[in-house]
Parts: C-alpha cells; structure tokens; sequence
C-alpha cells in the first residue's frame, strides 16, 4: 500500500474532536474538590460563629466574590490549556480586575484609617495561618485538577499545572472564607492571595511530572 493510499484510508476513519470533552471532566471532577474542601474545612476548622449576621453584609460577598472571579478565570484558562497549542485566551481577565479591584480598595481603606488601625486592617488576626490553611484545603482540588487536566492533552505543562493549582486553591477559599473572621479587603489582598499563589506555584512544579502524556 502506497503511502498517499495509507493516509486516505485513515483520513475516512477519522471522526471530529467533541470539543466538550474538557468541559464534561472539569464537570465530573470540579464538584469533588468543593466538596472536599468542604468538607475539610468543616472538619478542621469550623464555621465563624457569626456566620448567619455576616453573610447579611455586602462586605462578607465581596470576600467570596474575589475567589469566585478568579476561580472562573483560572478554569477558563485551565480548560483551554488542556487542549494542544491552545492559549490562554481572555480568562486572565476575569483574574486580574478583581484582583486590581481588591488591592485598590484595600489601598484605600488602609489610607483612609487611622494610623494606629493600618496594622489591623493589613494583618488582622489570622496572617500567619491563612494562607496555609488555604494550601491544605487545596489538597483534593489539587487532586481533583490535576486528574481532569491529566485525563486531556496539555502540551504547555507547566503553564496548566499553575493554572489547575490556581483553580483548585480559589475553591478552596471559597470554602475557607465560610470559617475565616477577615473582613478586611487589605488582608483578602495579601494573604489569600498569597495562599492561592503557593498553590498555584506547586502546581506549576508538578506539571511537568504529572500532566505529561
């Protein structure tokens, strides 16, 4: 069989790509990791006592607001780095302007204060803590990512092994803001920014070994 002759047989047995293959296992897996962020936050930590009285204000959804920005963003960019050559696209955007959003309002707020309260605003009770609490509810989104991405085809290892980190730690805030007290946008910007960027900094050292295929 001549060479042209192989390549038309195959050619008539090739079917189109489902293009939502991607989308049907971040489906499957996505639920996983919130729910077992959940649960560990539950378990290891705890609901804010206040939780009912906090949820009436607009601050406390505006504190769930920053995670959930990026979370879509980092699954948009994460779904599109999980085909071959893809780029990132526009999800970025949708990480950046709350982030922009929340570090200009945090800005403000600390100028504005009293200078004996800045310290309080900036670091609030829990600094030390937070951004590792984050990392350790990242644990089965990270699990959860990894093996959606794992199941596609990355080509940019390292750049989808950040991207899924970032994804699985934003849900993973998510869950940790039902339990943290801080309300201030000055500690959101700094500390749990911080807890989602170590993540998705392991996530980055782990994509060239896990998500090779």
């Amino acid at each position: 069989m001549k060479t042209d002759e192989l390549i038309d047989l195959l050619s008539r047995r090739a079917e189109p790509v489902d293009n939502r293959i991607a989308v049907r296992q971040f489906a499957q897996w996505l639920p996983l990791a919130a729910l077992g962020s959940l649960l560990m936050m539950r378990t290891i930590y705890g609901l804010r006592p206040d939780l009912p009285s906090a949820a009436q204000t607009g601050l406390f959804w505006a504190k769930l607001a920053l995670p959930a920005c990026i979370a879509i963003g980092a699954l948009i960019i994460t779904t599109r780095l999980s085909r071959p050559g893809a780029k990132v696209g526009a999800g970025w955007l949708y990480i950046v302007v709350p982030l922009a959003l929340v570090w200009l309002g945090g800005g403000f707020i600390v100028g504005t204060a009293a200078p004996q309260d800045r310290s309080l605003l900036i670091l609030g009770i829990s600094w030390r803590s937070c951004p590792f609490n984050i990392l350790l509810l990242s644990v089965p989104g990270v699990v959860a990512t990894f093996l959606a991405v794992m199941s596609l085809a990355p080509t940019n290892l390292r750049l989808a092994g950040a991207s899924a980190g970032l994804l699985a730690s934003s849900i993973a805030t998510i869950a940790y803001c039902f339990h943290c007290p801080e309300m201030s946008p000055a500690f959101w910007s700094i500390w749990y920014v911080l807890g989602m960027g170590l993540v998705a900094a392991i996530g980055a050292a782990l994509g060239p070994r896990l998500l090779r295929w």
